[in-house]
């Protein structure tokens, strides 16, 4: 039986090396920009599908890594770009709260796929972008056959993939993007 301060303490390790690990200071535009490029060549390479998509579109946001912990109250945090014609044009930090039934601890990747203009303007004007309704995830299986019904249906498309850890699910609801300065 595990003592509810072992718990405690074991969560709050937890977070501290999730932030370490996940490069919270020291995450410069150069930094930024090699783990983008690893990420959407590892992207590309695994769901050949996305290259498409990625040409399809009017930007992506690239999340490298995201690290996510909880104990019944979490967070999730990471940082990326935002990409034009594979030009980064933006940097961002993703930040999720939680509160709930949960425990662990997880690392992902995800992508952003604006499919319209207005969707991209709207994220790139606003003060702080969160996800929510008007984002449609696709399966990281269906990468290699991301087809027209998919693009025309939503104007954002939330790719999560890459994960490792334990924590229920990994999604992209409730978390704020905000442009920073690295």
């Amino acid at each position: 039986m595990i003592s509810r301060r072992t718990l405690i303490g074991t969560a709050g390790a937890t977070l501290a090396l999730a932030a370490c690990g996940n490069g919270v200071g020291g995450n410069g535009a150069p930094t930024i920009d090699a783990r983008v490029d690893e990420t959407r060549n590892y992207l590309f390479n695994r769901y050949p599908g996305t290259r498409e998509l990625a040409q399809k579109s009017y930007g992506v946001l690239y999340m490298p890594l995201v690290t996510e912990a909880g104990l019944g109250i979490g967070g999730a945090f990471g940082r990326g770009a935002l990409r034009i014609k594979d030009a980064t044009v933006d940097y961002y930090s993703a930040a999720k709260a939680t509160i709930g039934f949960q425990i662990g601890a997880q690392q992902y990747a995800h992508a952003l796929f604006f499919m319209t203009q207005d969707a991209l303007s709207e994220f790139r004007s606003s003060q702080g972008w969160a996800a929510g309704a008007d984002l449609k995830y696709a399966i990281p299986d269906q990468g290699g056959s991301i087809g027209k019904d998919t693009t025309e249906i939503a104007p954002v498309i939330a790719l999560v993939f890459g994960q490792s850890g334990f924590i229920a699910g990994a999604t992209l609801s409730g978390t704020k993007y905000t442009r920073i300065i690295p």
